[in-house]
């Protein structure tokens, strides 16, 4: 079966890119560094990237406290803006990326409120602290569902992104708190701990024999690689030039669910058809394609993981795993 979407960019074998990149790496060697929303599924492939180039890591959740080797976990919500100032004032990072926050495309009133605590407070109570510490520089994750100008929001959380990208330009021209955008393309891979989202519940469906329930997938999305989003977050944290600038993450072309979907059966080598027109599609749900002009000419960056690639090493991963409970009964991207 073809290789739909397949990024064939050979950024590995290109001696300047990857000399380029190198020096983004070393970079960060001893530097001090904070993740937020580390225990996610960015966050954790972020944060293990991190300890391997020897970046001294502070990870922070809600909920989990460790010491281990180079990494130091801390506990803080950062909704709370005196709690958000007193752990960026303890560790004094020397460079920030914030991850945290609540990423559902979900259409329900009830998401409302979360979404703004999660994604809008918990970015301006970071910043504000960022700004009070001195104001190191700050990679935000940011997703392609943001609306373009003029454009409506799709989604509670689409709006919450958009305006906590407002914030950090707003950081950066006041208080010069200097900030890179990431607009993140639909990443897959191994270890996503929401196996409702698209890929983790179809493979994990498929492998328990279990018909996967879905909308029409007729929607065209940009999916990305994990590891490819993780390079584009250190080059980002690295090169002068990105701050101040919104660039997008992604492969730069769209392959509908309905493909997706049958590239994972064809992987697995299953006879289980999925049951698409089970749910509904998404109101507002549109095409979004990442722009990779800014990340190509400021990041030095496009994703070097093709889509046939990236899911068979994540049905691999899946499929090394124990299967000992179901698979959640409805998908949630």
């Amino acid at each position: 079966m073809p290789d739909p979407g397949t990024s064939r960019w050979p950024y590995y074998n290109r001696p300047s890119a990857e000399r380029a990149f190198a020096r983004c790496e070393g970079m960060l060697r001893g530097r001090r560094v904070l993740v937020t929303g580390a225990t996610g599924f960015l966050g954790a492939h972020l944060v293990r990237r991190l300890t391997v180039l020897g970046a001294e890591t502070h990870a922070l959740s809600r909920s989990t406290r460790r010491v281990a080797g180079h990494l130091t976990t801390h506990v803080a919500d950062l909704s709370d803006s005196d709690m958000a100032a007193d752990v960026v004032r303890s560790i004094r990072p020397e460079i920030v990326f914030h991850l945290a926050g609540k990423a559902s495309g979900a259409r329900d009133v009830q998401t409302v409120l979360d979404t703004v605590t999660d994604n809008v407070r918990s970015t301006v109570g970071l910043l504000r602290a960022v700004a009070l510490a001195g104001a190191p520089r700050v990679v935000l994750a940011g997703s392609m569902e943001e609306p373009a100008p003029g454009e409506h929001a799709s989604s509670p959380y689409a709006l919450s992104k958009w305006t906590a990208a407002r914030y950090a330009e707003l950081f950066q021209d006041l208080w010069s708190v200097p900030t890179v955008r990431l607009r993140i393309a639909m990443t897959y891979g191994p270890d996503q701990p929401d196996e409702r989202k698209l890929v983790p519940y179809v493979i994990t469906s498929l492998l328990r024999g279990v018909e996967p329930q879905l909308s029409s997938g007729r929607r065209q999305i940009d999916w990305v690689y994990v590891d490819d989003v993780v390079d584009a977050f250190i080059a980002a944290a690295s090169v002068p030039d990105a701050a101040g600038r919104t660039i997008d993450i992604g492969s730069g072309s769209a392959v509908d669910i309905r493909r997706i979907v049958d590239l994972i059966g064809w992987l697995i080598n299953t006879n289980v058809e999925p049951r698409f027109g089970a749910l509904a599609d998404r109101l507002l749900d549109s095409a979004r394609i990442a722009d990779l002009s800014a990340a190509r000419e400021v990041l030095g960056w496009r994703s070097a993981v093709g889509l046939e690639d990236g899911l068979r090493r994540t049905v691999a991963w899946y499929r090394d795993r124990p299967r000992s409970h179901q698979p959640p009964q409805r998908v949630v991207q």
